[in-house]
Parts: C-alpha cells; structure tokens; sequence
C-alpha cells in the first residue's frame, strides 16, 4: 500500500509557541506541519520562515489563506519567501472561506467564490509554477514576472461536488475539512478525479483534514467536540455538505454524538492506528490532522496522539 503521508494543524496562541511546536512535531516525526488562518492570526508565512531555521526536514502547509483579503500576487510574495527559505517544502493551501467570516471581518463582498477561487489558482500557479503571469479575467488581473519558478505547491480547499471538481482541474491537491469518510469516497475522490480527467492531468492529492485523539472516554470526546466544532453545522455550506452526507440534523442547525462520531478518529492508540492506516480505502492520500483538545486532560491526550501521528508517519 502505498505510504499515507502525516501533517498535524499546528496550534498554538502566538509565533513563538507555534514555530516550537513545528520544531516539536519534525522531533516527533511529523511530515507536514499546517496552519489554520483565520481572522488576525499570526501570518503563516512569517511563522514558516522562522521555522526554516529551526528545522530541516518537516514541509509547511496552509489550510487555508482566505483568498478574498489578499491578491494572488500578494499571496504569492508569502509563498516564494518562504520557498527561497525552505525550497520545495511549502504546500500553499487556500480557499474562498466563508461570507460569514469574510463579510463582517473584512468588509469584503463574497460573491462567486468558486469562480473568484478559479481565477485565484489561475493566477497563483502561474506565476509560482511558471515564472510569470499575464491574466485578466472577470474578477481578478495581474501582470507580473518573478527571477523563476518556484518549488511552491499550489493547493485549495473543498467542501462539496464542485469544489473537488475544480481541484482537480487546477489545483495540485484538495483539502477537506469536518466531511465524513464515506462522503469523501462517494463524492468527493470521484469529483477529483473526474475534474483531472477533464483538465487531461494526473489526479491531485486528496488531503483529509479530519480531527483525531487518543482517548476512549466517549462523553469527553462528544463535550469537546460540540465546543470545538459545533457551529460549523450553522454555516450554510457546511450544513449542506453534512445533510448531504447523511446526517439531516445539520438543517436544525444541531451538532450530534452521531456527527462527532462520524469525524473523529478516536480510541485507543491501537484503534486510532487501525482507522489512520484505512484512510486510504476511503481515497486519502494525505492526514491532516486536527488534535482535539479535551477540556479536562489536554495535555496528556494531545501528547499521545501527537506521538501517534510521528509513529505512524514514519511507515
């Protein structure tokens, strides 16, 4: 079976901490370390060229830089310093986000987000992949020429059909985010490879950005999860997804046990294990891992699995 490649969602509340902790996850093993970006958290760039010089081997990864707030030609100044600082271990994860976040954040229209992400990766591969970019489309226009291609890994995320379609048409892979396991194999790998098919290229990764603990206390993990994730299920494209998964509680705006249990990777390091290892029947190539935090015993748990994740990352 072909290897399944590890990264963890490096958490942590400021640059210092999280540049320790991707030291800590390439100590323990880790592939990939990844960072959310939301709202005015510290920039990943700024994190993942601090970290270069810390470490040697671990690859960064954003899931994701909200498009809307940034230009590509911005976005892809991030991403080429971080490139000349760490060459070809950058794989830049971005995505449209939400209006409810967009919107009142930064006072930004959402409007057409998949064909504003279409033009974005048009763009952004462009310029990274290729050296230089000509494009002037419906939404988005950029002239520019950098000293070269870079070794940078142009990624996006996906939630429902067209979403995956379109990675796999432009993107070099597709990051999921709170999509239960059978979703991902019945609809979003088939819309994958179905969009490569379409663009006559090589179908991209398949990241799965699902959460996962060591633990087998189940009402600890159902507290943390309705704390952690419980209002995705009122965003509306993540309800639509859910509801489209099978769980028609997601339209009453309700996070169930039934739903934690769906996307938690939980239970003994022996379970954990056994269900990181079938992630593959299920289409993944790659784990992005999202610790969950238990409010009663963080420390311990999340220590196990991170060491579980190095473990099985290494074979």
């Amino acid at each position: 079976m072909e290897h399944l490649t590890i990264g963890v969602h490096i958490a942590a509340a400021g640059t210092v901490e999280l540049v320790d902790r991707i030291v800590e996850a390439e100590q323990v093993g880790v592939e990939v370390a990844w960072l959310t970006v939301g709202g005015l958290a510290p920039d990943p760039f700024a994190v993942f060229a601090a970290a270069a010089g810390r470490t040697g081997r671990i690859e960064f990864g954003t899931s994701i830089v909200p498009t809307f707030p940034r230009h590509p030609l911005t976005m892809a100044q991030g991403a080429m310093s971080v490139d000349q600082l760490a060459p070809g271990r950058l794989r830049l994860g971005v995505g449209p986000s939400h209006k409810p976040f967009v919107e009142p954040t930064w006072g930004i229209p959402f409007e057409r987000p998949q064909a504003h992400l279409r033009e974005y990766l048009t763009i952004l591969k462009a310029v990274l992949n290729e050296g230089s970019v000509s494009f002037h489309g419906e939404l988005l226009h950029a002239e520019a020429r950098i000293a070269g291609p870079t070794q940078v890994r142009v990624m996006a995320s996906a939630l429902r059909k067209k979403g995956f379609h379109l990675c796999g048409e432009l993107a070099e892979g597709a990051i999921s985010w709170m999509c239960p396991l059978p979703y991902i194999r019945d609809v979003a790998a088939p819309a994958l490879q179905a969009g490569a098919d379409a663009a006559g290229r090589p179908k991209p990764k398949m990241i799965v950005h699902t959460p996962v603990v060591v633990c087998e206390d189940a009402e600890a993990i159902h507290a943390a999860a309705r704390s952690q994730f419980g209002f995705y299920q009122r965003m509306p494209y993540y309800s639509n997804m859910l509801q489209d998964a099978g769980y028609p509680e997601a339209a009453d705006q309700e996070f169930t046990d039934r739903m934690a249990d769906a996307l938690i990777l939980s239970g003994s390091e022996k379970e954990v294990a056994d269900k990181i290892r079938a992630l593959p029947r299920f289409g993944a190539d790659e784990m992005l891992a999202a610790i969950v935090m238990l409010p009663d015993d963080p420390a311990p748990a999340a220590r196990r699995t991170l060491g579980l994740l190095g473990e099985l990352a290494q074979e």
